[in-house]
């Protein structure tokens, strides 16, 4: 075992039984929401993961420490200490351990994290892609990279829709990583169930879902999958209204020069602020829903 890493005892009896256990990220802890509602929408989304057969292990860095699953303090450690712990990328692991510092661990940090404590599947809100304009700035995700090279399932919502879809998707097909859509033939834009952008396949049940990531694994890829899972239809929030914020939230962030990892956060949440708070509730729906998907696939993985 990594000597940087804990396993919470729920989590690795789990593991060591073969029973199914889903991985979740802590970025939307300490950078999605303001406190309490952080902390609530995290154990929230920890019980349904449980109400529908499986183990949840939310995955942080705290003290240094490579943490895969946390107890209730210390979600409320995080919830509480918010935008004061750093986001935590590939590049600010080793870093954090060294130094014995926290981190919030994206959707590139929790798949390496869970990849290290065998956890296999991984639900979240939205994959971090190519921005807007990254044929000048290279501004590009690394959760692209991650998915390319780390055999974890990750269900989510598609992209953020603050980034460039069509151009994510490409980047995607490029490094050979698998987009899946639930019930979808059309990649989700997050707030939203249509892009206008076609996924590689249809799937439509949580044991089809089981039985691909399990094929590509017995084939030997040591890449990712990806699973879109579109927002349910009655929290799905008009085309329009949501290109016309992100619109104008993108123009405020170029003007005020906002650029690498700063940029996400201040979108989202800015955002939020010109939907009167409409997409942060669309925000918290898309990842129940995920987790609940995640969770009956984690279950069929084990029963194969």
């Amino acid at each position: 075992m990594n000597p940087y890493l804990d396993i919470l005892p729920e989590v690795a009896e789990a593991l060591a039984d073969g029973r199914p256990v889903v991985a979740l990220e802590s970025t939307i802890i300490s950078h999605g929401m303001p406190y309490p509602q952080n902390v609530e929408t995290a154990l929230k989304v920890e019980q349904i993961i449980r109400e529908n057969g499986a183990v949840p292990a939310t995955i942080a860095v705290i003290g240094g420490r490579l943490k895969a699953g946390l107890s209730p303090e210390e979600i409320e450690y995080f919830g509480k200490k918010g935008r004061a712990i750093a986001k935590a990328s590939r590049r600010d692991l080793a870093m954090l351990c060294a130094r014995s510092e926290d981190g919030a661990t994206t959707v590139t940090t929790t798949m390496i994290i869970a990849h290290m404590a065998g956890i296999k599947i991984f639900a979240t809100g939205g994959i971090g892609g190519v921005h807007r304009g990254a044929q000048t700035t290279m501004d590009i995700s690394a959760d692209l990279e991650e998915l390319a090279h780390t055999p974890v399932m990750v269900i989510c919502a598609g992209a953020k829709s603050i980034l460039d879809l069509g151009l994510t998707l490409e980047y995607l097909e490029t490094h050979g990583v698998p987009v899946l859509g639930y019930g979808t033939k059309e990649l989700p834009a997050f707030y939203t169930r249509h892009s206008g952008f076609g996924v590689d396949y249809e799937v439509d049940s949580p044991e089809e879902l089981a039985r691909a990531f399990k094929a590509q694994g017995d084939l030997g890829f040591t890449g990712g999958m990806l699973v879109t899972n579109p927002i349910p239809e009655e929290y799905s929030m008009p085309k329009d209204v949501i290109d016309a914020a992100i619109d104008r939230a993108i123009r405020e962030c170029e003007e005020q020069g906002i650029r690498g990892k700063d940029t996400t956060p201040f979108l989202l949440a800015r955002v939020a602020e010109l939907t009167g708070g409409d997409s942060l509730a669309s925000n918290i729906q898309l990842v129940f829903n995920n987790a609940r998907l995640a969770a009956r696939t984690a279950s069929a993985y084990c029963r194969l």
